[in-house]
This record gives structure tokens, sequence and C-alpha cells, in this order.
């Protein structure tokens, strides 16, 4: 007997469906908001389409301090999260978050969308944002194509983050910087200091911690196969950085990571400090545990006192 077109392969609940007859339904992050002045903050931002082949864009943030008269500030470079699937730079969680980013960090903030899966399957994220950040790097010498990145930012002091599968993204940048030498333009350079990891998504073939028991394991391994359907499966060195030969080419100084206790992804998080040291990355990191919260917590309640501590260490690592 046939199967019904309406029948489902797979459904992870809270993000995507997806059917027999290859149809996609994404259950959450399709919201969208425009960018411009933001009336909490007076941060402003507006979006630029960097690639007209694949139309990804970024939204570019800049705070109400942000003056041609006084410095330069730095630059934080953004990679939303969504499990490789769902939500865009666009996006109404994003879009407040990085509102108040950009305020109380006093940082011009780049916001890179990608297209994301199953439509575009894994590397098309790894790809788009490796793009914009060379786009971000023709800005170096003050002759890039965007005035606000030219006018208001400082390229000597350069951080990367994001946040879940965004985590994963600024990690994989920040290996590329590294290995490529990214942003050399006149004897200048991009200089990357450090990256921000909020609850990232890295994963394995073999349970660590809480994993064995926890109820969203099933559910990260099957959100990775319809990100990656090419995969070599848990032990990719694009979801697991321990598989990974080039982990020690990650081209900054510092590393902060934020887990949160009640996340299937906390033990992963806590164990990358473990991979950098003993792959030889001499830089110094910082791992910290929200210990009664749960997956990316900060952005489902941005005003609440914990999601306002976790803004502080961003703002703390970014000015220190």
């Amino acid at each position: 007997m046939d199967s019904s077109p309406d029948e489902i392969l797979i459904e992870i609940p809270y993000f995507v469906r997806v059917y027999k007859d290859g149809r996609v339904d994404k259950i959450a992050g399709t919201s969208v908001v425009p960018a411009g002045i933001d009336p909490n903050t007076g941060v402003q931002s507006k979006d630029v389409v960097i690639s007209p082949e694949t139309n990804a864009f970024v939204r570019i943030y800049i705070p109400k301090t942000a003056n041609l008269n006084v410095k330069k500030l730095p630059l934080l470079v953004y990679f939303h999260g969504g499990a490789f699937i769902i939500e865009t730079a666009a996006s109404p969680t994003y879009h407040n978050f990085l509102n108040l980013v950009s305020s109380e960090s006093n940082v011009v903030v780049v916001s890179v969308d990608y297209r994301t899966a199953p439509e575009h399957p894994v590397p098309a994220c790894f790809d788009d944002s490796w793009e914009a950040v060379k786009w971000v790097a023709q800005h170096v010498n003050g002759n890039g194509p965007n005035t606000w990145l030219n006018d208001y930012t400082d390229f000597s002091h350069v951080f990367f983050a994001g946040d879940s599968a965004g985590g994963n993204l600024a990690h994989h940048m920040a290996i590329r910087v590294g290995s490529e030498n990214l942003g050399r333009v006149s004897g200048e350079s991009l200089n990357l200091e450090g990256i921000i990891l909020l609850h990232p998504y890295f994963w394995g073939k073999d349970r660590m911690g809480s994993e064995s028991d926890h109820p969203w394991t099933k559910a990260v391994e099957e959100l990775w196969l319809i990100a990656h359907p090419g995969t070599s499966g848990s032990d990719d060195p694009l979801i697991n950085p321990d598989k990974d030969p080039k982990v020690s080419d990650l081209g900054c100084s510092r590393v902060l990571v934020c887990v949160a206790g009640k996340d299937v992804l906390k033990d992963r998080g806590i164990y990358y400090k473990v991979i950098l040291g003993k792959n030889g990355w001499k830089g110094n990191i910082e791992v910290i545990e929200d210990k009664e919260e749960d997956h990316v917590f900060f952005l489902n309640s941005p005003l609440a006192e914990i999601s306002c501590t976790l803004r502080k260490r961003i703002c703390t690592f970014i000015n220190n």
C-alpha cells in the first residue's frame, strides 16, 4: 500500500517535521522582524545583503554611543542557533537579544544569516558563515563596502559568538581564521581576540555524563542527521571537536564557554576545555555553568536576572 503524502517520516518537537514526500514544516523559528531603531536601547540596525547568489545577509547593530569623533568600538560577529535548521538573523528572538548585547557591551554587532537545512544541508551554513567572515574582513583597512563597519569598528578587537548551533559555527569560523590567516590587508589584520560559546551544539558517538538518560539525547542525534544527511555520524569533526585534527588552529587567545545544568549539551561544553588543552592550544578558557537552567534560557527569558548576568559575562569578556 502506498503511503499517504502526509505521512510523517520524522518529527522533532518544537523544531521540525519531515514528511515522506520530502516536504518540511519548520515548527518554530520562522518569525521575522525588520531592522531599525530599537526604542528600548537606542541601538540602530540594518540589513546588508552580502551574497546576491544565495540571498545571504547580515544584520548590523550599532549602539547609540557610536560616534565618529570618539574611539572605535569592538566588533562581535554573532551566529544564531537553531540546530542548523530553524531561525534567522531577522528572528525576533535574536534581534531582541542582540539589541541588548550591543547596548550593554557597547559593541558593533554583525549578526550572520545563513542557509538552513534540510533545504540546504550542512555544510551550506558553514560556507555562508565563512563568506560573512570574509566580507567583514574586507573592512579591516577602512575601505570596505559598509560605512558603519568602516567608521565605527575597531578591528583589533574582534570577537565571535553564537548559541547552540551558532556556538558550533563560531568555533569552526575561529579555526578557519587561525588556519587561513584571514584579514591580511596592507599589513593590517582582523584580530580575533576571543570566542564566546553559549550552550554550544557539540556531540559525539560515545555517551558522556548525563547524555545517557537525558530525554533530548535521541533528538539531538536526529537533528544532526536531518541537518547533515551526508555526515559520517556523531563523530563527524563538524559536530565533534574531539575528532577534528584542526582544533588546535583556533585563531584566538581567549574562550568563554557558558553551559546550563539541565541542558543535554552541557557535558560537551565542559569537555571543550579538555579538548583544547590536550591538543596544545595555548590560550585561556573559562567555562561557567548555570546549574538550574536549561538550553538557551537567556533567549527565552531575556529580562530574567540570570539572563542579565549572562550578558554581563559577555560584556566583561569583550571589554576586559
